[in-house]
């Protein structure tokens, strides 16, 4: 395991995972690690609206490009999950949403509808507070991540912000 440390105004991606298409986690990560060795890459899959990659993934990663940042990390949460959709393999993938290539055969994306890109997948040491966090994009930018990730809501575009969280601050 990796001791992982993030610094004021760090960007990433926060996920709550489990369970997904039947498959448990351990089951997902082992799957995805033979796809980097085997392909150099792996795409996480996942669904739901609030970290869609037009309108949330893409307009983040631009702005805190704009801003030096590179977001370099997807930080998951592990938690007790109940997705039982079927495995169905994607077999095809867009960037643009109008373009779609085929997904290499090494690589499977089950019971997906959108997915990141990763060229690792480490398991890592890290306390991480959301109310350390703001959210980083959307009409929410700025909200306390602890306040955004809550309920339904189990995935942001996050900035890492100890102290000092107010809903006016904005990204």
């Amino acid at each position: 395991m990796t001791l992982l440390t993030l610094r004021d105004g760090d960007p990433f991606i926060y996920m709550k995972v489990g369970i997904h298409a039947k498959e448990p986690l351990a089951d997902i990560i082992k799957r995805k690690r033979e796809e980097i060795a085997n392909a150099g890459v792996s795409f996480w899959g996942y669904g739901g609206a609030t970290c869609h990659p037009l309108t949330a993934v893409r307009p983040f990663v631009k702005e805190m490009n704009s801003q030096g940042a590179t977001i370099v990390r997807l930080l998951m949460q592990e938690i007790n999950s109940q997705h039982f959709a079927e495995q169905v393999r994607a077999d095809s993938y867009s960037s643009n949403g109008t373009d779609w290539m085929e997904i290499p055969a090494p690589i499977n994306v089950l019971g997906s509808r959108y997915a990141l890109v990763l060229s690792s997948l480490d398991e890592v040491d890290l306390k991480l507070a959301l109310a350390d966090t703001k959210v980083g994009v959307g009409r929410l930018a700025g909200t306390q991540g602890s306040e955004y990730i809550k309920g339904r809501v189990d995935k942001a575009c996050l900035v890492f912000s100890p102290g000092g969280n107010t809903a006016a601050s904005r990204y």
